[in-house]
């Protein structure tokens, strides 16, 4: 009778576990899905419902915070806003404590570092580029085909290379100076791999305009942004990036 008892425990077991399995997945997808059209707030809702299922998932971990970064990213309230900013930072580290192999952990931790700092003051933006270029160098030694971690490289390099007298004082206290790989060059190099690996993203054209701008070339920041306005939408901020690149388009 108690073999019996046990045969019946560990069958229940594996029964629910392979429910709990299954509704994670369905979750997972439901959130994918949700993605794939541009509804951040329910992509949210999913990948957070697959989380209380099981909070140790990978997956479902950096893909929070990925929604948790993009809902955030349109909220005007500062303390809302920055609510957000630091839950995906939370799913973040938490991922990449998970799995320190994978590199979505690595790389959305970067994200959301990077979104603090552009709300943050002189001192904290400059304190967190360290991070910010840690996580981000790791994302591409996991996956060098990753052409978002390419972006933030790319960002990053044109930050720090652009520093105000203000930033440089603190960069020498947090960094011992600006960094010496920090160059407008760089950010060139970073966001046309990051073209080379999705050539169709917007927002990578964008930032290399940007750079170019910066740079004094016009004329390369000119095709650039007119790449912007002839590429199909295939994000939900590709509107705004397209708004951006026609204004300065016709700033230039």
């Amino acid at each position: 009778m108690k073999n019996l008892n046990k045969i019946c425990l560990v069958f229940l077991m594996l029964l629910s576990s392979g429910f709990a399995g299954s509704e994670l997945s369905i979750q997972l997808a439901k959130g994918d899905s949700l993605f794939d059209i541009f509804d951040n707030k329910g992509a949210l809702e999913a990948y957070l419902a697959a989380l209380t299922i099981d909070s140790t998932n990978y997956e479902a971990n950096w893909k929070a915070s990925r929604a948790y970064l993009d809902v955030g990213e349109v909220i005007e309230d500062d303390d809302e806003r920055a609510d957000y900013y630091q839950k995906g930072t939370l799913c973040a580290k938490r991922a990449v404590r998970i799995d320190s192999l994978g590199s979505k952990g690595h790389l959305f931790l970067s994200i959301a570092l990077g979104r603090i700092a552009l709300d943050a003051g002189a001192k904290e933006r400059i304190r967190l580029s360290k991070q910010i270029k840690e996580e981000v160098d790791l994302a591409i030694k996991l996956n060098p085909k990753d052409d978002i971690a390419y972006h933030v490289l790319g960002r990053w390099n044109r930050k720090l290379s652009n520093l105000s007298w203000i930033e440089k004082g603190f960069a020498d206290i947090f960094l011992g100076g600006v960094p010496d790989e920090a160059s407008d060059e760089n950010a060139v190099e970073a966001f046309k791999k990051a073209i080379d690996l999705r050539p169709n993203h917007i927002n990578h054209h964008l930032e290399l305009g940007i750079t170019y701008e910066m740079m004094g070339l016009d004329d390369e920041a000119r095709q650039q942004y007119q790449k912007c306005l002839e590429l199909p939408k295939s994000d939900s901020d590709d509107e705004k990036y397209k708004k951006e690149a026609e204004e300065r388009l016709e700033d230039l």
